[in-house]
């Protein structure tokens, strides 16, 4: 069982119905196991003595029609570790649910929002959260990735994993059963910041790319040929790029 002491923000964008997770961490790796996304069903972020099972079993619960505080209650009554775990929900209707062990190191605690819940555990203070609660009402006009990028940092600046730094990822689904959105750092002094930097250049050449990938019901895809040029371009001359340097 690892300890992920934590701060992060669970969404739904109510104008395209994206889901998504960000998070930071002093832990290695924290997108692989704290980010829990299924497209049109829910998102879920599981943390402090982490059990990754709370949310595969609640993106299922969530399947089955139940909301984000049913899925919770069930999940919570059924695990004997519930004292230590730290959980975030978010279901497709926007609601939310989220709690917070009484063993959980401090300072830890959570806020829900229209649409989102931030939550952390053995933080600085209590104001790490509090900077992310303001920054994610403030951002709800932004597109979804650009709001989980602003309240990651906002939760950064303000104090964040009292241990040090580590690890970031943002996680973001739209219609697909594949992420819209997938971006770690994994170990760095400075992840936040670092996840900054690949965020803008996944923006660049990433989401184009993306947004033309085959889908369900359009196996082919339609990648515009400017895209495709930039594809094939070497990383350093695309946009974003540092031309060779």
């Amino acid at each position: 069982m690892i300890e992920l002491n934590t701060f992060s923000i669970v969404a739904r964008c109510p104008r395209s119905g994206k889901l998504g997770v960000a998070v930071s961490t002093a832990v290695p790796a924290v997108g692989g196991i704290c980010p829990f996304i299924e497209p049109g069903i829910g998102a879920i972020a599981t943390q402090s003595w982490v059990n990754p099972y709370l949310g595969i079993d609640g993106l299922k619960l969530l399947r089955e029609g139940l909301s984000a505080k049913e899925t919770l209650d069930k999940l919570l009554a059924e695990d004997p570790g519930r004292d230590v775990r730290q959980l975030g929900i978010v279901d497709k209707e926007g609601r939310t649910a989220a709690f917070t062990g009484s063993k959980c190191v401090d300072w830890a605690g959570h806020i829900e929002g229209d649409g989102f819940t931030v939550q952390g555990n053995m933080l600085i203070g209590a104001a790490t959260i509090d900077a992310m609660a303001e920054a994610a009402a403030k951002s709800a006009a932004f597109d979804l990735h650009e709001r989980l990028m602003l309240v990651l940092e906002a939760g950064q600046a303000a104090g964040g994993d009292k241990r040090g730094k580590q690890s970031a990822a943002i996680k973001i689904f739209n219609k697909e059963a594949y992420a819209w959105l997938d971006v770690r750092v994994d170990e760095h002094r400075h992840p936040v910041q670092e996840l900054r930097r690949v965020f803008e250049i996944a923006k660049q050449q990433l989401l184009p790319f993306i947004d033309g990938m085959p889908a369900r019901n359009d196996p082919l895809g339609h990648i515009p040929e400017a895209i495709t040029a930039m594809i094939m371009t070497p990383p350093p001359y695309r946009p974003g790029g540092n031309g060779g340097a």
